[in-house]
C-alpha cells in the first residue's frame, strides 16, 4: 500500500469518508462502474501518507448506505479492510466494472454519470453517455435502426453508375 503513487486510471485515495458530501467520492465509483472499474482506497492522503481510519466499521456502513441511496443502479462492489503494521486501517472499496450503464450519482435532485479519464472522474460528455447506454442494452451504434430506406442503390442503378 506505501507503494501507491498518486492517483490512476485503476484507483483514487481518499483520506476521509465525506458523509456530508458524498458527491466528492461517489463520482469516483460511478466512474470506475462507467468504465474499467477500479478501488478508492479510504484512509490515505493524496500524497500516500497512510492516515487511517478512526471508526472504519461505521464508515463501512456508511458506505454501503449511502451507496443504495445516491447510486443509479447500484454499482457492484467489495469493502474489505487493510491492516497496516503500525495498526491503522484502510477500507478498500472495490468498483467493479459494470453491465447495466450508465451509473449515475443521484444529488441535488439531478442524476450525473461520470467516467475515468486517466486519474480524474469527470463528467460524461453527451456522446459518453450515448456510449454508456448503448453498452449498457448490450449494443452498438452499428446496430442501431436507422430511418434510411435503401434507396440510394437503385438510383446509382437508374442512372448507369453501377
Amino acid at each position: 500500500m506505501e507503494n501507491l503513487i498518486g492517483e490512476t486510471t485503476e484507483y483514487d485515495k481518499k483520506a476521509a469518508l465525506e458523509v456530508r458530501k458524498p458527491k466528492s467520492w461517489c463520482k469516483s465509483v460511478s466512474a470506475f462502474a462507467n468504465t474499467l472499474g477500479g478501488a478508492l482506497i479510504f484512509g490515505m492522503a493524496d500524497d500516500g501518507q497512510i492516515v487511517g481510519l478512526t471508526e472504519p466499521d461505521s464508515d463501512a456502513e456508511k458506505i454501503s448506505e449511502i451507496l443504495k441511496t445516491r447510486m443509479e443502479p447500484i454499482p457492484e462492489f467489495r469493502l474489505r479492510f487493510h491492516k497496516i503494521d503500525d495498526g491503522k486501517v484502510l477500507l478498500i472499496l472495490d468498483v467493479f466494472k459494470g453491465e447495466e450503464t450508465p451509473y449515475y450519482y443521484s444529488g441535488d435532485g439531478t442524476l450525473e454519470a461520470f467516467v475515468r479519464i486517466g486519474n480524474e472522474s469527470v463528467r460524461a460528455s453527451a456522446t459518453e453517455l450515448k456510449r454508456l447506454v448503448l453498452r449498457g442494452r448490450n449494443t452498438s451504434y452499428d446496430s442501431q435502426m436507422t430511418l434510411y430506406r435503401g434507396g440510394g442503390l437503385r438510383l446509382f442503378q437508374a442512372a448507369g453508375a453501377l
